[in-house]
Parts: C-alpha cells; structure tokens; sequence
C-alpha cells in the first residue's frame, strides 16, 4: 500500500505557510493597461496581408500571450539569480519598475506575431496600422474581450514575479490564516476607497496619502485664504468666478486709478479713494476746459455736498459721473439763482 503523500517525511515549507500576495493597486491597474493594445497590436500585425481579420486569431493570440508573459516573468527571476551570489547586487541591478520590464515583455511578444508581409513592408511605421491597432483594442473593449479583472489577476502575478525588491506587492508569509487575516487588515497595499462624498477611487494604502492630496472631491480651505471651504474640482472656478479674496483691478482703472486689491475691499477702497476718483471722472468730464486747481476747487465742493453718501456709494466710473453730473447741474443752478437774487437786488437798490 503506498504512504499517501503527507506522510512522506518531507513537506514543502510553502505549503504550510499563508502568503500575502496584495498588490500596488495603482500598477496593478497601470499594468492591465498594456495588455489590451499588446494583444492588439500582436493580431493586426499577425494578419497583415492575408484574408483574416485580427478577431479571427485573438483567442488563440491571447492565450499565448500570457503564457509567454508569465514564462518570461519567470525566467527574469531565474536571470536575476544566475547573476551570482551576491543578492543585493543582483536586485540593484534587476531593480527597474514592473512597468518598464513588462511593456518590454509585451513588446517582445508583439515582435515575435509579426508575419512576413509585416516585416518587408512599410507597415510597421504606417499610420493605417496605428488606426487599425486603435480600433481593435476599441473593438476588444466594447465586446469585453478581455475584461479589465481578467488582465488585472494577470498583471498581479507579473508584479509579484519580476518585482524582486518587494516594493509593490507584500510578500509575508504567516503560520495561520488567522495570522494573515490579522495582517490583511494593516497591510499598506490592502485595498482602501476614498471616504470623500462623490469620489469612487480605490487604491492601496500606501497609497492613501498621495490621493488625498490629489482627490478632486475633497473639502479644502480656499487656496486665496477666503473663509470659505471648496471640493478641491470646483476650486479654480470659485477663484476665479466668486472668491472676496480675488484680486480684481478698481473699477475707475479706465480713468487712471491702476491699483489692484482683493474683491472685499472695493467698497473701501472706493471710500478711502473717493477723492482721487472725483478728480479722474472731472478730468474725463471737463478735458481741457478747467485747470488742475479749478477741478481740485470743484472736487472740495462734491466732498462738502449733501451727496457725499451717494458720492461713496458710486462703485464705477459710470454711476460717480452720472452723480457727478447731477450734483454740478444743482451746484450750476443755485449759482445762477444766487446769481438772479444778486442782480434783482441792485436793481431795486438803483430803482430807490
């Protein structure tokens, strides 16, 4: 009777122990990416010149490729370790991001589907077989050909392969599942989702800062200091558009006051300005009809008028002229009746 194989003495070391294969998501996802225009590119170039469309071998292409994919992630590692004993030489020197060592690999697999047609003839710097490239992989995606978690577990095996540093997959082994269950919820590429109201993003942990830094839905305080708080997609337009904090040119800048000042303080800026205003409309109002000193004069007069309210109220050069104007016309008025009572009153003095 044959000793059934768990009581043969020996027992490999990993099956007794629980890994933790959680990933990058980030390039997990970065990863899956590539595969889609890969396969791509490996079928158009495949059936170039022969009466076959690239749909017609993508199935049997697909499986190639990933068994290639994951020969040749395999055999990185194997390259690395043939390189000699010194270990940590070896992964400084096997030390380039998965995303770089597996494009080469997709390229290299693409390379070796190219038919004869292909390779001695200008097609492969056509742009025909770039649109044509583009078109299958839309094709792909809108028939779901090779589902996005599909090529996500394969690019999860891929990292875990060719990453020998371990910075984007967790590589620890434990005694229990319960050990690893205990781990799986403090691992920094457990998979977390963004607790900002309206924003969907799932990342790894190690992850979390970084999004949070970049979330377009995250409640920030105004980058221009107002007291308001803004989602941060919205914060340009709020700047620009409504923010108190934004500087804004005075509205009397076409007559010659140039000073700039946030939103909130043009009220008092046109109060403490009221003054130099004045001046700049009478100049526009009067051109070369009266001197420096006569339109100070006048200015003097506005400020002693019962309008000085209305006068500070005039945010822009239109409503101070048309005040300005309606003042002068009243000013203009009591002179000329003044002027009447004057004359009436020497007439009468003769006449006696």
């Amino acid at each position: 009777m044959d000793v059934p194989e768990s009581d043969c003495g020996f027992v490999n070391e990993s099956e007794l122990l629980f890994h933790c294969n959680q990933c990058d998501r980030e390039l997990v996802r970065k990863i899956a990416q590539l595969l889609l225009p890969g396969l791509a590119t490996a079928c158009v170039d495949n059936t170039t010149g022969l009466f076959k469309s690239p749909a017609s071998v993508a199935v049997v292409t697909r499986k190639e490729m990933v068994d290639y994919l994951k020969q040749r992630s395999q055999m990185y590692v194997m390259e690395a370790v043939g390189q000699g004993d010194d270990i940590a030489n070896m992964v400084e020197e096997f030390s380039d991001e998965p995303t770089e060592i597996i494009s080469g690999f997709v390229d290299d697999f693409a390379s070796s589907k190219r038919n004869l047609f292909s390779r001695v003839s200008g097609w492969l710097s056509s742009e025909s077989r770039e649109d044509k490239i583009d078109d299958f992989v839309q094709e792909m995606e809108t028939n779901v050909f090779w589902s996005i978690d599909r090529r996500e577990a394969i690019a999860e095996i891929l990292i875990r392969n060719v990453d020998l540093k371990r910075e984007f997959h967790c590589s620890k082994k434990f005694d229990s599942a319960q050990q690893l269950a205990e781990h799986e919820t403090q691992c920094s590429f457990r998979i977390l989702g963004c607790t900002n109201e309206g924003c969907k993003a799932k990342f790894s942990a190690i992850h979390a800062e970084k999004h949070d830094s970049e979330c377009p839905f995250k409640v920030i305080p105004c980058e221009q200091k107002c007291s308001e708080r803004i989602v941060r997609h919205d914060m340009d337009r709020h700047c620009i558009t409504i923010c108190p904090m934004k500087l804004v040119n005075c509205p009397f800048y076409q007559v010659g006051c140039h000073s700039a000042f946030p939103l909130c303080n043009l009220e008092k800026h046109c109060s403490e300005c009221l003054r130099s205003h004045l001046l700049y409309v009478l100049q526009v109002l009067h051109k070369q009809e009266a001197s420096v000193e006569e339109l100070r004069r006048r200015v003097q007069l506005l400020e002693k008028s019962h309008t000085l309210s209305e006068l500070s109220e005039a945010l822009d050069v239109r409503s101070l002229t048309l005040v300005i104007k309606e003042q002068e016309a009243k000013m203009k008025k009591l002179e000329h009746d003044l002027s009447n009572i004057s004359d009436n009153q020497k007439l009468a003095k003769n006449v006696k």
